[in-house]
């Protein structure tokens, strides 16, 4: 099951949409959702597409004190000089977050990371954390 199944977009009774993530490597597309759950609905939902933002942008984008789950498209330059597109999986669970969202978000990300099949999952606990520098050191473990 993909991306798109496990999403609805917070519109999707209208337009009957998910967002589209494949192909994102061939067309050099960089794509960057944020997702939440609807409490009240029990559903994972996009909030939030961009396109092309870098994650210092993206963390202004964040709630201060809500957790989210982000899918981010990114293009890693190798030291060798390849470039490779990782689509990465990053929980943000921010300190002062109510201790119930903390147990509802946590409580889905490996069922929701198994579901989705992406490798390459981290969590930050400060928006702020949230950087170029930041996500080049994490992938650099996947050379």
């Amino acid at each position: 099951m993909g991306l798109a199944a496990c999403l609805h977009d917070r519109d999707s009774q209208h337009r009957g949409s998910t967002p589209n993530i494949t192909g994102h490597k061939e067309r050099k597309r960089l794509l960057q959702l944020l997702v939440k759950i609807d409490k009240d609905k029990q559903l994972v939902i996009l909030e939030e597409e961009h396109e092309d933002i870098s994650p210092d942008a993206l963390k202004d984008e964040l709630p201060e004190r809500q957790p989210r789950f982000i899918v981010y498209s990114y293009k890693y330059q190798h030291d060798d000089g390849r470039v490779s597109y990782p689509l990465c999986f990053i929980f943000s669970s921010p300190v002062g977050c109510k201790p119930e969202q903390q147990m509802m978000y946590a409580g889905s990300k490996n069922k929701l990371v198994q579901t989705v099949q992406l490798t390459k999952a981290f969590e930050i606990r400060n928006t702020e954390d949230l950087t170029e520098d930041w996500l080049r050191e994490k992938l650099g473990f996947f050379r």
